[in-house]
Protein backbone atom coordinates (compact mmCIF):
# COMPACT_ATOMS: atom_id res chain seq x y z
CA UNK A 1 0.00 0.00 0.00
CA UNK A 2 1.43 3.34 -0.99
CA UNK A 3 2.09 5.92 1.68
CA UNK A 4 -0.55 8.26 0.34
CA UNK A 5 -3.35 5.95 1.48
CA UNK A 6 -1.96 5.28 4.96
CA UNK A 7 -2.86 8.68 6.38
CA UNK A 8 -6.12 10.34 7.25
CA UNK A 9 -7.86 12.22 4.46
CA UNK A 10 -10.20 15.17 4.30
CA UNK A 11 -12.08 13.68 1.35
CA UNK A 12 -12.10 10.20 -0.13
CA UNK A 13 -13.87 9.68 -3.46
CA UNK A 14 -14.79 6.07 -4.19
CA UNK A 15 -14.79 5.54 -7.95
CA UNK A 16 -12.43 6.93 -10.57
CA UNK A 17 -15.06 7.52 -13.25
CA UNK A 18 -16.40 10.78 -14.68
CA UNK A 19 -18.50 11.77 -11.64
CA UNK A 20 -15.75 10.91 -9.16
CA UNK A 21 -13.08 12.83 -11.07
CA UNK A 22 -15.28 15.85 -11.65
CA UNK A 23 -16.19 16.01 -7.95
CA UNK A 24 -12.59 15.57 -6.78
CA UNK A 25 -11.30 18.25 -9.17
CA UNK A 26 -14.04 20.72 -8.21
CA UNK A 27 -13.44 20.08 -4.51
CA UNK A 28 -9.64 20.42 -4.66
CA UNK A 29 -9.72 23.48 -6.93
CA UNK A 30 -12.26 25.20 -4.65
CA UNK A 31 -10.31 24.47 -1.44
CA UNK A 32 -6.60 23.80 -1.93
CA UNK A 33 -6.16 22.97 1.78
CA UNK A 34 -8.18 19.76 1.47
CA UNK A 35 -6.38 16.45 1.01
CA UNK A 36 -8.43 14.60 -1.61
CA UNK A 37 -7.99 10.94 -2.60
CA UNK A 38 -9.71 8.95 -5.35
CA UNK A 39 -9.70 5.17 -4.94
CA UNK A 40 -10.44 3.11 -8.03
CA UNK A 41 -10.75 -0.68 -7.99
CA UNK A 42 -9.63 -1.30 -11.58
CA UNK A 43 -6.17 -0.81 -13.07
CA UNK A 44 -7.08 2.45 -14.82
CA UNK A 45 -9.33 5.44 -14.24
CA UNK A 46 -12.08 6.75 -16.53
CA UNK A 47 -12.65 3.43 -18.30
CA UNK A 48 -16.19 4.35 -19.30
CA UNK A 49 -15.02 7.69 -20.73
CA UNK A 50 -12.45 5.88 -22.88
CA UNK A 51 -14.91 3.41 -24.49
CA UNK A 52 -17.95 5.66 -24.83
CA UNK A 53 -19.16 6.88 -28.20
CA UNK A 54 -17.09 4.27 -30.00
CA UNK A 55 -13.92 5.75 -28.51
CA UNK A 56 -14.95 9.34 -29.26
CA UNK A 57 -16.71 10.14 -25.95
CA UNK A 58 -20.16 11.73 -26.25
CA UNK A 59 -19.40 14.36 -23.57
CA UNK A 60 -22.81 16.05 -23.39
CA UNK A 61 -25.81 17.16 -25.46
CA UNK A 62 -26.47 20.62 -26.90
CA UNK A 63 -29.65 21.21 -24.90
CA UNK A 64 -29.37 24.32 -22.75
CA UNK A 65 -32.85 24.60 -21.23
CA UNK A 66 -33.01 22.66 -17.92
CA UNK A 67 -36.78 22.18 -18.29
CA UNK A 68 -36.26 20.53 -21.67
CA UNK A 69 -33.11 18.68 -20.63
CA UNK A 70 -34.81 16.71 -17.85
CA UNK A 71 -37.15 15.15 -20.44
CA UNK A 72 -34.27 12.95 -21.62
CA UNK A 73 -34.07 11.11 -18.27
CA UNK A 74 -36.45 8.17 -17.78
CA UNK A 75 -35.48 8.24 -14.09
CA UNK A 76 -34.12 11.19 -12.11
CA UNK A 77 -35.36 14.06 -14.28
CA UNK A 78 -37.39 15.68 -11.49
CA UNK A 79 -34.47 15.60 -9.06
CA UNK A 80 -32.11 17.02 -11.69
CA UNK A 81 -34.35 19.99 -12.59
CA UNK A 82 -32.83 22.30 -9.97
CA UNK A 83 -29.37 20.76 -10.33
CA UNK A 84 -29.27 21.69 -14.03
CA UNK A 85 -29.97 25.33 -13.20
CA UNK A 86 -26.63 25.29 -11.33
CA UNK A 87 -24.54 23.22 -13.75
CA UNK A 88 -25.77 22.24 -17.23
CA UNK A 89 -24.31 21.44 -20.69
CA UNK A 90 -23.31 25.08 -21.32
CA UNK A 91 -21.21 24.92 -18.13
CA UNK A 92 -19.70 21.58 -19.21
CA UNK A 93 -18.61 23.10 -22.54
CA UNK A 94 -17.06 26.08 -20.76
CA UNK A 95 -15.33 23.84 -18.18
CA UNK A 96 -13.56 21.81 -20.87
CA UNK A 97 -12.81 24.82 -23.10
CA UNK A 98 -11.19 26.61 -20.13
CA UNK A 99 -8.84 23.62 -19.96
CA UNK A 100 -8.00 23.66 -23.67
CA UNK A 101 -10.54 21.09 -24.89
CA UNK A 102 -12.90 22.29 -27.60
CA UNK A 103 -16.18 20.43 -28.11
CA UNK A 104 -18.12 20.18 -31.37
CA UNK A 105 -21.84 19.67 -31.96
CA UNK A 106 -23.06 17.07 -34.45
CA UNK A 107 -26.29 17.20 -36.47
CA UNK A 108 -28.24 15.31 -33.78
CA UNK A 109 -26.94 17.70 -31.03
CA UNK A 110 -24.57 15.16 -29.51
CA UNK A 111 -21.31 16.81 -28.46
CA UNK A 112 -17.83 15.30 -28.84
CA UNK A 113 -14.28 16.58 -28.42
CA UNK A 114 -13.09 18.25 -31.65
CA UNK A 115 -10.31 15.63 -31.74
CA UNK A 116 -12.89 12.80 -31.95
CA UNK A 117 -10.85 10.99 -29.30
CA UNK A 118 -12.08 10.04 -25.84
CA UNK A 119 -8.45 10.14 -24.70
CA UNK A 120 -8.64 13.94 -25.00
CA UNK A 121 -11.34 14.00 -22.31
CA UNK A 122 -9.65 11.42 -20.06
CA UNK A 123 -6.29 13.21 -20.31
CA UNK A 124 -7.91 16.55 -19.52
CA UNK A 125 -9.58 15.17 -16.38
CA UNK A 126 -6.44 13.38 -15.20
CA UNK A 127 -4.30 16.48 -15.75
CA UNK A 128 -6.82 18.73 -13.96
CA UNK A 129 -6.89 16.31 -11.00
CA UNK A 130 -3.07 16.21 -10.80
CA UNK A 131 -2.82 20.00 -11.04
CA UNK A 132 -5.39 20.39 -8.26
CA UNK A 133 -3.40 18.06 -5.99
CA UNK A 134 -5.87 15.14 -6.10
CA UNK A 135 -4.21 11.77 -5.36
CA UNK A 136 -5.34 8.61 -7.14
CA UNK A 137 -4.94 5.05 -5.88
CA UNK A 138 -5.61 2.29 -8.46
CA UNK A 139 -6.43 -1.35 -7.76
CA UNK A 140 -8.08 -0.35 -4.48
CA UNK A 141 -11.64 -1.39 -3.65
CA UNK A 142 -13.85 -0.32 -0.77
CA UNK A 143 -14.83 -3.27 1.45
CA UNK A 144 -16.48 -1.59 4.43
CA UNK A 145 -17.45 1.90 5.58
CA UNK A 146 -18.75 3.05 8.94
CA UNK A 147 -19.20 6.29 10.86
CA UNK A 148 -16.51 7.24 13.36
CA UNK A 149 -17.87 8.12 16.82
CA UNK A 150 -15.76 11.29 16.68
CA UNK A 151 -16.96 12.23 13.16
CA UNK A 152 -16.03 11.22 9.64
CA UNK A 153 -15.69 7.66 8.39
CA UNK A 154 -13.50 4.65 8.93
CA UNK A 155 -13.02 2.58 5.80
CA UNK A 156 -11.57 -0.79 5.00
CA UNK A 157 -10.08 -1.10 1.52
CA UNK A 158 -8.51 -3.97 -0.35
CA UNK A 159 -5.39 -3.72 -2.49
CA UNK A 160 -4.54 -7.09 -3.96
CA UNK A 161 -4.82 -9.66 -1.17
CA UNK A 162 -4.31 -7.14 1.64
CA UNK A 163 -6.84 -5.13 3.66
CA UNK A 164 -6.01 -1.64 4.95
CA UNK A 165 -7.82 0.90 7.16
CA UNK A 166 -8.47 4.46 5.99
CA UNK A 167 -9.98 7.50 7.70
CA UNK A 168 -11.74 10.42 6.04
CA UNK A 169 -13.76 13.40 7.18
CA UNK A 170 -16.03 13.29 4.13
CA UNK A 171 -16.89 10.41 1.85
CA UNK A 172 -18.16 10.62 -1.74
CA UNK A 173 -19.44 7.47 -3.45
CA UNK A 174 -19.33 7.61 -7.25
CA UNK A 175 -18.93 3.98 -8.24
CA UNK A 176 -21.73 3.53 -10.76
CA UNK A 177 -23.67 0.29 -10.50
CA UNK A 178 -21.48 -1.87 -8.27
CA UNK A 179 -22.91 -4.68 -6.14
CA UNK A 180 -20.37 -4.41 -3.29
CA UNK A 181 -20.87 -0.65 -3.02
CA UNK A 182 -24.65 -1.06 -2.93
CA UNK A 183 -24.29 -3.25 0.15
CA UNK A 184 -22.03 -0.65 1.78
CA UNK A 185 -24.52 2.12 0.96
CA UNK A 186 -27.26 0.05 2.61
CA UNK A 187 -25.06 -0.41 5.69
CA UNK A 188 -24.86 3.40 5.93
CA UNK A 189 -28.64 3.63 6.20
CA UNK A 190 -29.71 4.10 2.59
CA UNK A 191 -32.24 2.21 0.51
CA UNK A 192 -31.47 1.09 -3.04
CA UNK A 193 -33.71 0.84 -6.08
CA UNK A 194 -32.40 -2.46 -7.42
CA UNK A 195 -30.52 -1.88 -10.70
CA UNK A 196 -31.79 -3.35 -13.96
CA UNK A 197 -30.38 -2.85 -17.49
CA UNK A 198 -31.33 0.22 -19.51
CA UNK A 199 -30.33 1.16 -23.09
CA UNK A 200 -30.38 -2.20 -24.83
CA UNK A 201 -31.38 -3.69 -28.17
CA UNK A 202 -34.31 -6.06 -28.79
CA UNK A 203 -33.86 -9.69 -29.78
CA UNK A 204 -36.47 -10.34 -32.48
CA UNK A 205 -36.53 -13.46 -34.66
CA UNK A 206 -39.00 -12.82 -37.49
CA UNK A 207 -39.01 -13.78 -41.17
CA UNK A 208 -40.08 -10.24 -42.15
CA UNK A 209 -36.66 -8.88 -41.09
CA UNK A 210 -34.59 -12.04 -41.65
CA UNK A 211 -31.42 -11.37 -43.65
CA UNK A 212 -31.86 -7.59 -43.52
CA UNK A 213 -29.06 -6.77 -41.04
CA UNK A 214 -27.82 -3.25 -41.74
CA UNK A 215 -31.09 -1.97 -43.21
CA UNK A 216 -32.21 1.25 -41.50
CA UNK A 217 -35.47 3.19 -41.55
CA UNK A 218 -35.13 6.87 -40.69
CA UNK A 219 -38.43 7.49 -38.93
CA UNK A 220 -40.47 4.74 -37.27
CA UNK A 221 -42.97 4.87 -34.43
CA UNK A 222 -42.65 2.08 -31.86
CA UNK A 223 -45.24 1.09 -29.27
CA UNK A 224 -44.76 -1.34 -26.41
CA UNK A 225 -47.04 -1.68 -23.42
CA UNK A 226 -48.06 1.94 -22.67
CA UNK A 227 -44.90 3.48 -24.19
CA UNK A 228 -44.25 5.16 -27.55
CA UNK A 229 -41.02 6.32 -29.19
CA UNK A 230 -40.27 7.77 -32.63
CA UNK A 231 -36.98 7.94 -34.51
CA UNK A 232 -34.48 5.94 -36.60
CA UNK A 233 -34.39 2.14 -36.30
CA UNK A 234 -31.78 -0.34 -37.48
CA UNK A 235 -32.31 -4.02 -38.32
CA UNK A 236 -29.50 -6.19 -36.93
CA UNK A 237 -28.45 -9.84 -37.05
CA UNK A 238 -30.29 -10.46 -33.77
CA UNK A 239 -33.27 -8.13 -34.12
CA UNK A 240 -33.78 -4.39 -33.78
CA UNK A 241 -31.59 -1.50 -32.63
CA UNK A 242 -31.12 2.21 -33.31
CA UNK A 243 -32.14 5.35 -31.38
CA UNK A 244 -35.89 4.62 -31.26
CA UNK A 245 -35.29 1.13 -29.80
CA UNK A 246 -32.70 2.33 -27.28
CA UNK A 247 -34.99 5.10 -26.05
CA UNK A 248 -37.89 2.66 -25.73
CA UNK A 249 -35.66 0.26 -23.77
CA UNK A 250 -34.67 3.07 -21.39
CA UNK A 251 -38.24 4.16 -20.66
CA UNK A 252 -39.41 0.55 -20.50
CA UNK A 253 -36.43 -0.81 -18.54
CA UNK A 254 -38.37 -1.88 -15.45
CA UNK A 255 -41.41 -3.09 -17.38
CA UNK A 256 -39.28 -5.31 -19.61
CA UNK A 257 -37.23 -6.59 -16.67
CA UNK A 258 -40.43 -7.67 -14.89
CA UNK A 259 -41.68 -9.36 -18.08
CA UNK A 260 -38.33 -11.20 -18.49
CA UNK A 261 -37.73 -9.29 -21.74
CA UNK A 262 -40.76 -10.77 -23.47
CA UNK A 263 -43.26 -8.36 -24.98
CA UNK A 264 -45.02 -7.34 -28.19
CA UNK A 265 -43.55 -4.47 -30.18
CA UNK A 266 -45.82 -2.62 -32.61
CA UNK A 267 -43.88 -1.03 -35.47
CA UNK A 268 -45.18 1.78 -37.68
CA UNK A 269 -42.57 1.75 -40.46
CA UNK A 270 -44.10 4.97 -41.83
CA UNK A 271 -43.55 7.09 -38.71
CA UNK A 272 -46.66 9.22 -38.23
CA UNK A 273 -48.87 7.72 -40.96
CA UNK A 274 -52.21 6.37 -39.78
CA UNK A 275 -53.93 3.34 -41.30
CA UNK A 276 -56.35 5.39 -43.43
CA UNK A 277 -53.63 7.70 -44.82
CA UNK A 278 -51.46 4.67 -45.66
CA UNK A 279 -54.44 3.09 -47.44
CA UNK A 280 -54.92 6.26 -49.52
CA UNK A 281 -51.32 6.13 -50.73
CA UNK A 282 -51.61 2.43 -51.58
CA UNK A 283 -54.86 3.05 -53.48
CA UNK A 284 -53.27 5.88 -55.49
CA UNK A 285 -50.38 3.55 -56.32
CA UNK A 286 -52.82 0.89 -57.56
CA UNK A 287 -54.86 3.41 -59.55
CA UNK A 288 -51.85 4.95 -61.32
CA UNK A 289 -52.09 3.36 -64.77
CA UNK A 290 -48.31 3.05 -65.24
CA UNK A 291 -48.16 0.86 -62.12
CA UNK A 292 -50.83 -1.62 -63.14
CA UNK A 293 -48.38 -4.12 -64.64
CA UNK A 294 -45.50 -3.49 -62.23
CA UNK A 295 -44.69 -5.99 -59.50
CA UNK A 296 -45.73 -4.85 -56.04
CA UNK A 297 -42.54 -6.28 -54.50
CA UNK A 298 -40.34 -4.25 -56.84
CA UNK A 299 -42.22 -0.95 -56.59
CA UNK A 300 -42.38 0.47 -53.01
CA UNK A 301 -45.30 2.84 -52.47
CA UNK A 302 -43.36 4.76 -49.80
CA UNK A 303 -39.90 6.23 -50.44
CA UNK A 304 -38.89 5.94 -46.75
CA UNK A 305 -39.01 2.13 -46.84
CA UNK A 306 -35.89 0.47 -48.34
CA UNK A 307 -36.62 -1.89 -51.25
CA UNK A 308 -35.24 -4.98 -49.47
CA UNK A 309 -37.51 -4.40 -46.47
CA UNK A 310 -40.52 -3.62 -48.70
CA UNK A 311 -40.06 -6.95 -50.52
CA UNK A 312 -40.28 -8.88 -47.26
CA UNK A 313 -43.18 -6.88 -45.83
CA UNK A 314 -45.17 -7.57 -49.03
CA UNK A 315 -44.19 -11.25 -49.31
CA UNK A 316 -47.63 -12.43 -48.18
CA UNK A 317 -49.15 -10.93 -51.37
CA UNK A 318 -47.04 -13.12 -53.64
CA UNK A 319 -45.81 -12.25 -57.14
CA UNK A 320 -48.71 -9.92 -58.02
CA UNK A 321 -48.84 -6.72 -60.01
CA UNK A 322 -50.22 -3.52 -58.51
CA UNK A 323 -53.29 -3.82 -60.75
CA UNK A 324 -54.18 -7.21 -59.26
CA UNK A 325 -54.03 -6.44 -55.52
CA UNK A 326 -57.33 -7.06 -53.70
CA UNK A 327 -58.90 -4.70 -51.17
CA UNK A 328 -58.28 -7.22 -48.38
CA UNK A 329 -54.60 -7.52 -49.33
CA UNK A 330 -54.27 -3.75 -49.53
CA UNK A 331 -55.76 -3.34 -46.08
CA UNK A 332 -53.52 -6.04 -44.65
CA UNK A 333 -50.49 -4.31 -46.20
CA UNK A 334 -51.52 -0.96 -44.69
CA UNK A 335 -51.85 -2.66 -41.30
CA UNK A 336 -48.44 -4.30 -41.74
CA UNK A 337 -46.86 -0.94 -42.57
CA UNK A 338 -48.47 1.06 -39.76
CA UNK A 339 -48.94 -1.52 -37.01
CA UNK A 340 -46.83 -4.61 -37.63
CA UNK A 341 -46.47 -6.73 -34.49
CA UNK A 342 -43.12 -8.27 -33.56
CA UNK A 343 -42.33 -10.50 -30.59
CA UNK A 344 -39.48 -9.30 -28.35
CA UNK A 345 -37.76 -12.45 -27.07
CA UNK A 346 -34.83 -11.03 -25.14
CA UNK A 347 -32.36 -8.18 -24.98
CA UNK A 348 -28.93 -7.47 -26.35
CA UNK A 349 -26.51 -4.79 -25.14
CA UNK A 350 -25.78 -1.45 -26.76
CA UNK A 351 -22.11 -1.62 -27.85
CA UNK A 352 -19.89 -1.20 -24.77
CA UNK A 353 -22.08 1.41 -23.10
CA UNK A 354 -23.82 -0.58 -20.40
CA UNK A 355 -26.26 1.64 -18.52
CA UNK A 356 -28.48 0.60 -15.64
CA UNK A 357 -31.46 2.20 -14.00
CA UNK A 358 -31.58 1.88 -10.23
CA UNK A 359 -29.33 2.97 -7.40
CA UNK A 360 -29.54 5.16 -4.32
CA UNK A 361 -33.10 6.32 -3.62
CA UNK A 362 -33.23 9.96 -4.76
CA UNK A 363 -35.50 11.07 -1.89
CA UNK A 364 -32.60 10.30 0.47
CA UNK A 365 -30.23 12.79 -1.21
CA UNK A 366 -30.21 16.61 -1.10
CA UNK A 367 -29.77 17.63 -4.75
CA UNK A 368 -28.46 21.08 -3.84
CA UNK A 369 -25.35 19.51 -2.29
CA UNK A 370 -25.58 15.78 -3.21
CA UNK A 371 -25.24 15.05 0.51
CA UNK A 372 -27.08 12.18 2.13
CA UNK A 373 -30.19 13.20 4.08
CA UNK A 374 -29.55 10.19 6.34
CA UNK A 375 -25.79 10.15 7.03
CA UNK A 376 -24.00 13.53 7.39
CA UNK A 377 -20.77 14.01 5.39
CA UNK A 378 -21.72 11.21 2.98
CA UNK A 379 -22.16 12.33 -0.65
CA UNK A 380 -23.20 10.68 -3.91
CA UNK A 381 -22.59 11.45 -7.60
CA UNK A 382 -23.13 9.77 -10.97
CA UNK A 383 -24.74 6.44 -11.76
CA UNK A 384 -24.64 5.16 -8.17
CA UNK A 385 -27.86 7.23 -7.95
CA UNK A 386 -31.17 6.09 -9.39
CA UNK A 387 -30.67 8.32 -12.45
CA UNK A 388 -30.32 7.29 -16.06
CA UNK A 389 -30.63 9.13 -19.34
CA UNK A 390 -31.23 7.98 -22.88
CA UNK A 391 -28.33 7.74 -25.31
CA UNK A 392 -26.86 11.03 -26.51
CA UNK A 393 -24.53 12.32 -23.80
CA UNK A 394 -27.16 12.62 -21.07
CA UNK A 395 -25.64 10.08 -18.68
CA UNK A 396 -22.32 11.91 -18.79
CA UNK A 397 -24.07 15.23 -18.21
CA UNK A 398 -25.77 13.97 -15.04
CA UNK A 399 -22.34 12.74 -13.88
CA UNK A 400 -20.73 16.14 -14.53
CA UNK A 401 -23.60 17.95 -12.80
CA UNK A 402 -23.86 15.76 -9.70
CA UNK A 403 -20.05 15.58 -9.42
CA UNK A 404 -19.70 19.35 -9.65
CA UNK A 405 -22.43 19.92 -7.04
CA UNK A 406 -20.94 17.37 -4.66
CA UNK A 407 -17.42 18.75 -5.07
CA UNK A 408 -18.67 22.31 -4.49
CA UNK A 409 -20.51 21.34 -1.32
CA UNK A 410 -17.65 19.26 0.12
CA UNK A 411 -15.17 22.11 -0.47
CA UNK A 412 -17.52 24.66 1.07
Amino acid sequence: MSKQTQSNWDVIVVGGGPAGFFAAIRCAESNSKLRVLIIEKSSQTLGKVLISGGGRCNVTHACFDPAQLVGFYPRGGLALRGAFTRFQPADTIKWFENRGVKLKTEADNRMFPATDSSLTIADCLREAATNAGVKVQLGTSLQKAGKNPTGGFKLEVREGAELFPLQTKKLLIATGSDLKTREIVKSLGHSIEEPVPSLFTFNVNDKRIDGLAGVAVENVTLKMESLTQTGPMLITHWGLSGPAVLRLSAWGARILFEKKYRSTLTVNWLGDYRLDSALEVLQRNKDWHENARKKIAAQPAFSQIPVRLWKQLTQFIGDKNWGDISKAEMRKLAEELTAGEFAIKGKGIFKDEFVTCGGVNLNEVDFKTMQSRITPDLFFAGEVLDIDGITGGFNFQSSWTTGWLAGSAIAG
